[in-house]
């Protein structure tokens, strides 16, 4: 009679096991803080590549207290250069969010395209793991002057990008490519090309933009030619790069900005208010419609950034070299955090 029991619950006993540790695992993250409490606060700067969409939800998690919330004190920053480059397109940023040191801090949100490519033709680069990104797959837009009327019109003509290396040259050779172009002879790929002085001054025919860039220049009266996210092509952009070394010291830290992330992307999809207060603040951007188009590009960021795998497997292959053939793809990763927070079932559960 016993041994018939033991068979008849047996199923109803591992579903119990199986949902403890589900359990067990999701409180894992939500008790993060506390169950950490005696290792201190720890602070740590940011620093922001480029002004741009992928860049929301961490001076997001700044504004709403995310980052309190998880136990660490996080400032994010602007790069000077970024800036630079924004303001051209109308965008300002007020000067204390402009990072004003001279070495990297250890955690950057930055492409993980230039970052590799810096890597491998510079002496002495950083060589940062990448935990994350928001930009895998080409969301991006071409921005025409009036006289481009189509992509094929592209052909032949100057095409505007940051800098040799810079996701949007990246992604220019990738989008020519998949036109069946060959990058170099088949149109002009013209570096300090990208915002709306370049289309103004007629410095070039056509940029690849962000969203940030491509919506002001929509704004200023050019016109929207291409929709990147049609194409799906794979892109190595904006992650998550932390420096190896402090990784290694500061793991539990790392875990708790990896948190906050997630749920900042999780808060940004959830709480279009509060997404527009922080565009209002940190993009000096209070027109409501370009609010409502930005945010509409916002709600396409992944609830679940996990590294660029295809993106840098094209990197490689884009860029291939001595130097580049010397590294494996597993060499640029470590997704164990963002593994840890999925197969938990925490950020299905920010979306309850």
């Amino acid at each position: 009679m016993k041994l018939f029991f033991a068979k008849r619950f047996e199923p109803v006993r591992i579903l119990v096991v199986y949902i403890a540790i589900c359990v067990a695992g999701l409180l894992q993250f939500v008790l993060l803080p506390a169950a950490h409490a005696d290792t201190g606060r720890k602070s740590v700067e940011l620093l922001l590549g480029d002004v741009s969409l992928n860049k929301l939800p961490f001076v997001l998690a700044y504004e709403e207290g995310i980052y309190t919330r998880n136990g660490i004190d996080v400032t994010p920053m602007f790069s000077k250069g970024s800036v630079e480059i924004i303001r051209r397109s109308g965008v300002d940023i007020a000067d204390q969010y402009i990072f004003k040191g001279d070495s990297t801090p250890p955690i950057k949100i930055g492409g993980a395209s230039p970052t590799i490519i810096r890597l491998t033709t510079k002496a002495g680069s950083w060589d940062p793991i990448i935990l994350g990104s928001t930009h895998r797959t080409s969301r991006w837009r071409i921005v025409a002057r009036p006289e481009v009327k189509s992509v094929d019109d592209l052909k032949g003509k100057r095409i505007g990008y940051s800098g040799v290396g810079a996701v949007t040259h990246f992604v220019a050779i990738v989008f020519a490519e998949r036109l069946g172009w060959d990058p170099q002879f088949d149109w002009s790929m013209l570096g300090d090309g990208l915002g709306v002085d370049a289309l103004k001054n007629n410095y070039v025919d056509a940029f690849v933009g962000p969203e940030l860039h491509a919506t002001m220049a929509v704004d200023a009266g050019y016109k929207l030619l291409a929709d990147l996210g049609d194409y799906q092509l794979p892109v190595a952009g904006s992650s998550f790069l932390f420096d190896r070394a402090w990784l290694a010291e500061n793991p539990d830290t790392a875990r708790r900005f990896m948190k906050s992330t997630v749920e900042a992307i999780a808060l940004l999809k959830n709480d279009k208010e509060a997404t527009f207060r922080t565009l209002r603040k940190w993009f000096q951007m209070t027109d409501p419609e370009l609010l409502e188009f930005f945010y509409l590009e916002a709600e396409k960021l992944p609830s679940k950034p996990y590294p660029p795998y295809e993106g840098i497997k094209k990197v490689m292959q884009v860029y291939d070299s001595h130097e580049m053939r010397k590294y494996t793809l597993e060499h640029f990763y470590d997704d164990s955090f963002m593994k840890e927070l999925d197969e938990s079932g925490y950020i299905d559960s920010l979306y309850d």
